[in-house]
């Protein structure tokens, strides 16, 4: 089974909350789609966390990886 994108980790666990925002399953039930959307949610974060990571670095002209820095305007 292939892993999923950020995108599909998103539309199942806006699924879940809708479910639970309805209001119509049981508490059994209720509780597993709880522990689902938590782990999606970490699952989700993660993806976040690494990508920022990467967003945070550069490559400069001369092929090494620098922080990124916004220049302030004088």
């Amino acid at each position: 089974m292939s892993a999923k994108t950020f995108e599909e980790e998103m539309e199942q666990l806006e699924a879940i909350v809708e479910r639970l925002e309805e209001g119509e399953v049981s508490l059994e039930e209720a509780i597993s789609l709880f522990k689902q959307g938590m782990e999606l949610s970490k699952n989700c974060h993660d993806k976040l966390k690494a990508i920022e990571k990467q967003l945070d670095e550069i490559i400069n002209e001369d092929g090494e990886i620098t922080p990124f820095q916004l220049q302030e305007e004088e």
